[in-house]
């Protein structure tokens, strides 16, 4: 017989209706097994079920998990070295990270996001150095570290065949550097190109290894259309449909990149993602800052998911989404936390606020996201971008047991009117500190400050010590590297033809884009 817990509370989300809550007061949520079995008062839940064991109390607030629908690392790009320059010099940029042990790095960011209360995490593997053997060896590093932690995670390696640190070809580029600097910008191109078939074979063997795992998922992510060749494009499309699995692909994440588009298209990246038939529920647009009206509309139409990664978009100077935009028309939009959130950490309930604020548009009548529309994209809406999708984002009977428990007392102390609604409160007021429990598939993985599979101490202690030493001869090299062809990044966008000339105040891109 699967074991029986009840999860106390004295509010329980099960899930939002549209924009309503659906809030059961002094109520339990029964779990049998891994699955939600029913939503009731707790006293009646309790009397039917005296051996089940209780999580939370009469001043808990149970809600859904929440979902990082956009992650990609964890020791972050700040912390390694590397300042937040615009995108694009990012990328020159972050040559000089050193080098952190993968399922230590996944493992650190894992800790900042349970804490926090994500039960769920969209894990973007940018690109793994070497070949097939190499990339499939970083892949089942970082799934261990989900796996161990007890964390739910989608998966994927960035698909990409071209223009790897400018949006010209890696050729192209080459020759605008020094010739003393070829070679090793040369042999960096090297160690991070695969022909498009043999990265279409990895991506069949990681899908299959893992195929029937219970809390991890491979999905397809084609990195971006400056990454992509038209026949990358066809073969994102082609794997789509015959692995059935969902995409996400970051897009239009700067002006710079809208550019790009319309220097490659004549038009815009997403509507030459329509023309390959990427478009559409499978995809997840990650970004989409820089989207026109037209493409908005157009992603209704298909269904395509966004997702909204607030923090990242400040952080690098790469604009604000028209989210209000997104929302009027009906686009499911989601969060996530990016490389990092504003405060250089992954707490999702900071990030809901954030999100929550930036897009309150100037003007009495003008539009904003309610505190349930902002709930919403970090649980229903950021679970439609995972292949997830029909298992998690609500506490319905049936569903993933994936909840978190709040201290309501610590959220709300010392007053809270009741006049101001549940969700309103929680999305306003809830803080990591506040996070009490966060259970998977029915497992608690994090429990009164304490991960229950894993020693966070004795992981954060062993990648102090890793990095206390002295840097490698190859991380002296690529530090050298990033100092030097930094310059020559910079002068290619500073090239004319991609001079940036935004039509509009900042804050009309919440408005009409």
């Amino acid at each position: 017989m699967e074991a029986t817990t009840l999860v106390r509370g004295r509010y329980v989300l099960e899930g939002l209706d549209g924009d309503r809550p659906l809030v059961h007061e002094d109520a339990a949520v029964l779990l049998n097994g891994d699955k939600v079995s029913e939503i009731g008062p707790f006293d009646t839940l309790k009397d039917r079920n005296p051996g089940a064991k209780i999580v939370g109390t009469a001043e808990s607030a149970v809600i859904p998990g929440l979902i990082n629908a956009h992650h990609h690392i964890g020791l972050t790009p700040l912390q390694l070295g590397s300042p937040d320059h615009p995108l694009e010099l990012w990328f020159a940029s972050r040559l000089a990270l050193r080098d952190v042990d993968l399922y230590l790095d996944t493992l650190y960011s894992a800790f900042e996001m349970i804490a926090s209360g994500v039960t769920t995490v969209q894990h973007l593997h940018s690109r793994a150095p070497g070949g097939p053997e190499q990339i499939l060896h970083a892949a089942g590093e970082v799934i261990r570290a989900y796996r161990d932690i007890g964390m739910r995670a989608s998966y994927s390696i960035a698909l990409r065949d071209q223009n790897r640190l400018v949006y010209e070809s890696d050729e192209a580029f080459l020759q605008r550097l020094p010739e003393s600097l070829r070679p090793e910008m040369a042999e960096y191109f090297r160690r991070f190109t695969m022909p498009l078939d043999e990265q279409v074979a990895v991506f069949g063997d990681l899908h299959g290894a893992y195929k029937g795992e219970p809390r991890t998922r491979v999905q397809l992510a084609p990195a971006n259309l400056h990454w992509l060749s038209d026949a990358a494009l066809e073969a994102a499309a082609e794997m789509a449909e015959r692995f059935d699995v969902p995409m996400h692909m970051h897009l239009v994440e700067t002006p710079y990149q809208k550019i790009y588009a319309q220097k490659r298209t004549g038009g815009t990246a997403f509507a030459h993602l329509h023309r390959f038939g990427l478009t559409g529920p499978r995809m997840t647009i990650g970004h989409g800052t820089w989207m026109t009206e037209a493409d908005i509309e157009l992603c209704a139409d298909t269904g395509t998911c966004l997702c909204h990664n607030c923090s990242s978009n400040l952080r690098l100077k790469s604009g604000i989404a028209p989210v209000n935009r997104y929302l009027e028309r009906g686009v499911a939009v989601a969060i996530g936390i990016d490389e990092a959130g504003i405060n250089d950490d992954r707490d999702i309930l900071q990030e809901m606020r954030l999100v929550l604020r930036m897009h309150r548009v100037p003007g009495h009548g003008s539009p904003f996201p309610t505190p349930p529309q902002v709930l919403r994209m970090a649980t229903e809406h950021a679970a439609k971008t995972t292949p997830f999708a029909a298992e998690i984002g609500r506490l319905s009977p049936g569903l993933a047991a994936d909840l978190t428990v709040l201290d309501w007392r610590a959220v709300t102390r010392p007053y809270q009117s009741g006049d101001i609604p549940f969700v309103d409160v929680l999305v306003q007021r809830a803080k990591s500190t506040s996070v009490r429990s966060v259970m998977v598939a029915g497992e608690l993985i994090y429990d009164d400050g304490r991960f229950t599979r894993v020693d966070r101490d004795a992981a954060l202690d062993e990648i102090e010590a890793r990095l206390a030493a002295p840097l490698t001869e190859a991380e002296e090299r690529r530090r050298a590297l990033a100092r030097e062809v930094f310059p020559y990044v910079a002068a290619f966008y500073a090239d004319e033809s991609w001079a940036v000339r935004p039509e509009k105040p900042f804050y009309r891109w919440n408005d009409r884009a």
